[in-house]
C-alpha cells in the first residue's frame, strides 16, 4: 500500500483537470446551449480522479446558475444552494471558507427571495454579510450590498437603491477564489451601472439615468474583446440597458430615438436562448409607443408575434400588460365588447401580481436585519458564558489542591521539633492574622460577587416568562379581538418586549467586567465603515443619513473587534434615537498625537448640564425617550465606558454649539508612523 500513488493534496484551490472540464462547459454555454453545457459537466465532473473542495463547489454553483437564473427553477435551484453551503463547510483554509460560504449563502438567499420565503432569504444574506464582515471579504460585502440595493429597488425605495448600486459597484473586486474572476467581475459591474440608471429613471432624473446607461454601454464595448467566448452574454447584457434606456427617451419625448433603441433590444433578445423573458417586456414598451402614435397595423402585427413568444415562454408581467395592449387596440377599433375582455383579463392578472409584490412590501428587512445581528450577539455572549464556566471549575480544581497542600505542610508543622516550639507559636499567631484579613477580603469579594450572581440569575429567571409573555401576546395579537382587548394586548406586548431588551442589557452589563478581550490586528476605516453600513437602514427608517470620513490611509489597532465595533455601533444607534427626522449624522475617524479618535456627531436633543455627569453611570436616571418615542434604559455608554478603558481608551463628550452633541472615543496607536503627512490630524477631532 504505502507503495501504492498517494492522493493529491487538497491545497485549497482547483485541480487543473477541473479547470479543463470548466473552461471547455463554458465554451458550449457560450454557444446558446446550457443544457449541453451541464451534460457535458456532470459526465466530465465524474470522471475527475481527485476533486477538490473548489472543484466540487463550482461545480454545484454551475448547476444552480443554470436552474436560478435560466430555467427560473427555483426549487431546483435551493437544493443545489444548500449543496454548495455544506461543501464550503468543509473548507481547507479561512480564505476559502470565506468566500465560498459567503457566495453560498447569497446563492441561497436569492432562491428564497424568489420563492417569496423573504425571511429565509433576509437571514442568508445576513449569514453571508456576516461571513464577509468577519474576514474583511470585500467580495462578499458587495455582493451583500448589491442585493439590498435590489430589495430596496423592488420596495420602490429607487433613491436608496441608487446609493446602495454604487457602493456595491466600489467594493466590487476580483479575488483570487472566483473561478473566472474576471468576466464574473466585469458582468456584475456592468449590470450595477444599468442598475443605477433604472433607479434615476423612477425617480424621473432622466439625464442622470442616461449618463449611467452609456456608462454600462461603454463599459459593455470596452470589455468584449477580452471574452470572445461571451458573446452571447455580453449581447443579452448591450440588449438590456437598450430597452431600460428607451424608457427613458420615452419619458423625454424623443419617440423616434426610443423606438430605434427598443426595436435594436428586441433583435437582440428574441433570439433563441438570448433573455426572451426581457424581450417580451421589450415588445410591450413598443407596443405602448405604437398604441400613441395610433399605428395600429404595427400595434396588431407585434402583439400576434408577442402571443405565440408567451404561448411558449411564460411571463406574467408581459401576459398582463399584453392583455391591456390588446384591450386598449379594440377600443381604437371601437369593439368594446372585445375590450371590455381583455381589459377585465388584464385586471385579473395585474391583481394576482399586485398580490405576489405585496409580500415584499409587508417584509421589514431593516427589522430582520436588527434581530439577527441580536440573536448572534446573544449567541457569542452564550460561548462567553460557556468558557467562563470551565475557567471557574479549574480555579475549584487548583482551590482544592492548594487546600490539601495546605492541610499537609500543617501537619508536617505540628510534628516539628520543640526548640523551634516559640518560633511556631509567633508565626502561628501572624497565620491567624493574616487568616483573619485574608477571610474579610473574601468576604467582600463573596458579596460582591453574590451581588452580581443574584442580579444575573434575577434577570436570566424573569426572561424566559416574559419572552412567552411576548410570544404569547404576539399571537394573541393576531386573533380576532374587539379593538380595546387589541389595544391591552399589544401594551402588554410592547411592555414585554422593552423588559426583556433591559434584562438583556443586564446582563451585559453585569458580565463585561471579567470577560477578557481577545485584541488582534484590526483595520480601523474597515471597522467603522462596517458598522456605519449596518446602521444605515436603521437611519434610513427616520429619513437620516450617515456621513462617514475615514483615515486617508489604513491604520490598525490591536483591539477587540467585536467590543470596540460594539461601542461605535451603540453611539451612531444613539444619534439616530435622539436625532429627529430627516437629520444627518457624522462619523469621523481622525488621528491626534498616539492616538486615534472616533467621532459621532448628531443634531438632536443634545445632553442638559445637569446629565453631563450621569450619563456613564449604569442605570443612570439620566435616560430619555428617543425623537420617535423610542424606549431607553440607561446602560448602553456604562457598557461603552468599560469597554474603552478595558482597552486603555478614553471616552467623553461634548455639546454642539447649535443642538445635539458629540461623542468621542481615543484609543492608543502607539504605531502610528504616518500622523504628520495626514490631514485627519488635529488635536481634537471635529465631526
Amino acid at each position: 500500500m504505502s507503495c501504492g500513488k498517494k492522493k493529491a493534496v487538497d491545497d485549497g484551490n482547483y485541480s487543473e483537470e477541473y479547470l479543463t472540464v470548466q473552461t471547455k462547459a463554458d465554451k458550449i454555454w457560450g454557444l446558446r446551449n446550457s443544457d449541453a453545457a451541464i451534460h457535458f459537466m456532470d459526465s466530465a465532473f465524474n470522471r475527475l480522479p481527485h476533486a477538490t473542495i473548489n472543484d466540487r463547489f463550482r461545480f454545484y454553483a454551475f448547476h444552480y446558475v443554470h436552474y436560478q437564473k435560466l430555467k427560473h427553477d427555483y426549487d431546483t435551484a435551493l437544493l443545489y444552494a444548500d449543496s454548495m453551503i455544506a461543501t464550503a463547510k468543509n473548507s481547507v483554509n479561512p480564505k476559502q471558507y470565506s468566500m465560498n460560504y459567503a457566495e453560498a449563502n447569497f446563492a441561497r438567499g436569492d432562491s428564497y427571495f424568489e420563492l417569496k420565503q423573504y425571511n429565509d432569504a433576509y437571514q442568508s444574506y445576513y449569514q453571508g454579510y456576516l461571513t464577509g464582515k468577519s474576514y474583511l471579504n470585500l467580495a462578499a460585502l458587495g455582493d451583500y450590498t448589491y442585493r439590498m440595493g435590489m430589495i430596496m429597488y423592488k420596495k420602490g425605495h429607487y433613491k436608496l437603491a441608487a446609493s446602495y448600486f454604487k457602493d456595491s459597484y466600489k467594493q466590487n473586486k476580483v479575488e483570487n477564489y472566483t473561478l473566472n474572476k474576471d468576466f464574473v467581475s466585469f458582468y456584475r459591474r456592468q449590470e450595477l451601472l444599468d442598475n443605477v440608471g433604472l433607479s434615476y429613471r423612477h425617480n424621473a432624473d432622466n439625464d442622470s439615468a442616461i449618463v449611467y446607461f452609456d456608462k454600462a454601454l461603454a463599459l459593455i464595448n470596452s470589455s468584449a474583446p477580452a471574452f470572445p467566448d461571451r458573446k452571447l452574454h455580453l449581447d443579452m447584457a448591450r440588449g438590456v440597458v437598450y430597452g431600460n434606456k428607451a424608457e427613458v427617451y420615452i419619458q423625454k419625448g424623443d419617440t423616434a430615438t426610443a423606438m430605434s433603441l427598443l426595436r435594436k433590444s428586441i433583435a437582440i433578445n428574441l433570439q433563441p436562448r438570448y433573455d426572451n423573458v426581457d424581450a417580451e417586456l421589450t415588445e410591450v414598451k413598443l407596443g405602448n409607443l405604437y398604441l400613441k402614435m395610433n399605428q395600429q397595423d404595427s400595434l396588431k402585427n407585434l402583439l400576434s408575434d408577442l402571443r405565440n413568444q408567451l404561448d411558449t415562454i411564460k411571463n406574467p408581467d408581459a401576459e398582463a400588460d399584453y392583455n391591456r395592449l390588446l384591450g386598449n387596440y379594440y377600443i381604437k377599433k371601437n369593439d368594446l365588447r372585445s375590450a371590455i375582455t381583455y381589459i377585465q383579463r388584464y385586471n385579473l392578472l395585474k391583481d394576482s401580481i399586485t398580490s405576489r409584490a405585496s409580500l415584499l412590501m409587508e417584509s421589514d428587512v431593516n427589522q430582520q436585519l436588527a434581530n439577527y445581528e441580536k440573536q448572534h450577539e446573544i449567541d457569542t455572549l452564550s460561548n462567553d458564558n460557556k468558557l467562563q464556566a470551565i475557567y471557574l471549575y479549574v480555579i475549584g480544581l487548583v482551590a482544592i489542591l492548594a487546600s490539601a497542600i495546605i492541610f499537609l505542610v500543617f501537619r508536617n508543622w505540628k510534628r516539628s521539633k520543640k526548640d523551634v516550639l516559640t518560633v511556631n507559636i509567633l508565626n502561628q499567631q501572624i497565620n491567624e492574622q493574616n487568616h483573619v484579613l485574608e477571610n474579610a477580603l473574601n468576604e467582600l469579594n463573596i458579596s460582591s460577587q453574590e451581588k452580581d450572581r443574584i442580579l444575573r440569575t434575577v434577570a436570566h429567571d424573569l426572561r424566559n416568562p416574559i419572552g412567552g409573555i411576548a410570544s404569547l401576546t404576539a399571537m394573541m395579537a393576531e386573533d380576532d379581538y374587539t379593538d380595546d382587548q387589541k389595544e391591552l394586548i399589544n401594551l402588554v406586548k410592547e411592555t414585554s418586549v422593552n423588559s426583556l431588551e433591559l434584562i438583556n442589557e443586564i446582563l451585559e452589563a453585569t458580565n463585561i467586567a471579567s470577560v477578557k478581550l481577545n485584541l488582534e490586528p484590526v483595520e480601523i476605516n474597515s471597522l467603522v465603515s462596517n458598522s456605519v453600513e449596518l446602521l444605515r437602514f436603521k437611519a434610513a427608517e427616520k429619513g437620516q443619513t450617515i456621513i462617514l470620513e475615514t483615515l486617508s490611509k489604513q491604520l490598525e489597532l490591536i483591539i477587540s473587534r467585536e467590543k470596540i465595533w460594539r461601542v461605535i455601533s451603540n453611539l451612531i444607534s444613539n444619534a439616530i434615537k435622539f436625532s429627529p427626522t430627516g437629520e444627518s449624522i457624522n462619523v469621523k475617524v481622525a488621528t491626534a498625537d498616539e492616538e486615534v479618535i472616533v467621532s459621532v456627531k448628531d443634531n438632536g436633543i443634545g445632553i442638559p448640564d445637569k446629565l453631563k455627569d450621569q450619563v456613564f453611570n449604569m442605570f443612570t436616571s439620566a435616560q430619555r425617550p428617543g425623537t420617535d418615542g423610542e424606549k431607553s434604559f440607561g446602560l448602553g455608554l456604562s457598557i461603552c465606558r468599560q469597554i474603552v478603558e478595558k482597552h486603555n481608551g478614553k471616552i467623553w463628550f461634548e455639546n454642539n454649539e447649535t443642538n445635539g452633541s458629540i461623542f468621542f472615543v481615543s484609543l492608543p496607536a502607539p504605531d502610528l508612523s504616518f500622523k504628520n503627512q495626514l490631514p485627519e490630524q488635529v488635536s481634537v477631532p471635529l465631526a
